[in-house]
């Protein structure tokens, strides 16, 4: 791409960091929305995030930087949202500009809390944004691999496809491949679910089981996932592409995984809260635990998910995890 598109990034974290770096990369012009002015106040002076991804220096002539969210979401016909689903609703009640007539993708990966409905549609719901101006960029994809800029690869989902390779030729990059889809609701809802079974992989290892039992684990929860996602939406897709096994495979085995990382901790014995304190991260799964045991039970999917349902009863019903892995793992074939 030679010439510059401007696209608007909501979100100062990590991923929406990560994805100011590929769009500025492109030569792209970004209008990036950072909630906390001294961010930007200390970005604009040393052009790294301070607190995310700080090996990241921009090209400050490819940014430009608000604090103002209805001044970005007026600026653009494009955006990106990525911003933590715990966090999303409170940062778009900001919003009175009309969001109808924008093309939005979420990078969330999660489900905002209080309406339980995954970001695709709370957009539609609560917005009015019709369903294909509407798209998901999923993984498999760690915010700090593109840091380094090792190879990755992303999955735009649309249900116009000429939005979703819009957007995917934006992205495109020299350690970043792409590819289009149009599951929009079943590469949503796996970047949910591998969110928890995540959590689960990390909780195994922190109790202490081995390689062996984690294989069994992810296994299990690739065929639990396809399960959930086919009931919600019935449709010819491939659950072992890219963006359904391999996001989960490098969510629930990655270092950089903060999902991991906190099952980790909860399986030798930290508290939610004190487990929270010590990552200073959003863990999306623990989130996403609540409103998808809620979820499951209502689509009378409860009994199917073992995986998921013993998650939540470690996080939100406070059982023993050691014990509910015990249980667990005669669920597992």
């Amino acid at each position: 791409m030679n010439n510059p598109h401007q696209i608007a990034v909501l979100g100062g974290g990590s991923w929406a960091t990560a994805l100011v770096k590929i769009l500025t990369d492109n030569q792209l012009k970004v209008n990036w929305y950072i909630r906390n002015q001294n961010d930007i106040d200390y970005l604009l002076q040393h052009r790294h995030n301070p607190k995310y991804l700080t090996s990241v220096h921009f090209n400050l002539e490819m940014l430009e930087l608000s604090s103002d969210i209805n001044a970005v979401v007026q600026a653009n016909k494009r955006m990106i949202v990525a911003i933590p689903s715990a966090f999303v609703a409170n940062e778009l009640k900001k919003v009175t500009i009309p969001l109808s007539g924008k093309t939005i993708f979420s990078a969330v990966k999660g489900i905002e809390p209080e309406s339980e409905l995954i970001i695709g549609e709370y957009l539609h719901q609560k917005f009015g944004v019709p369903m294909n101006q509407i798209g998901v960029i999923t993984g498999p994809c760690h915010a700090e691999e593109v840091a380094l800029e090792r190879l990755s690869y992303l999955t735009i989902a649309c249900m116009n496809k000429r939005r979703a390779q819009y957007l995917a030729d934006m992205l495109s990059a020299n350690y970043i491949i792409t590819h289009t889809s149009r599951d929009v609701i079943g590469t949503e809802y796996a970047a949910v679910f591998k969110n928890i079974y995540a959590l689960a992989a990390g909780i195994a290892h922190g109790i202490g089981y081995g390689d062996n039992f984690q294989a069994v684990l992810i296994a299990n929860s690739i065929a639990e996932m396809k399960t959930i996602i086919r009931a919600i939406k019935r449709k010819r897709r491939v659950i072992y592409h890219s963006a359904y096994l391999g996001d989960l495979l490098v969510t629930a085995y990655s270092t950089f995984s903060r999902n991991r990382m906190f099952g980790t901790m909860i399986g030798k014995g930290y508290s939610v809260k004190s487990a929270m304190m010590e990552m200073k991260m959003v863990a999306e799964g623990y989130y996403a635990s609540k409103s998808a045991h809620h979820f499951l039970k209502q689509k009378e999917l409860f009994n199917k998910a073992p995986i998921a349902t013993s998650v939540y009863r470690i996080l939100y019903q406070e059982e023993r995890p050691r014990e509910v892995f015990k249980e667990l793992q005669n669920h597992l074939i």
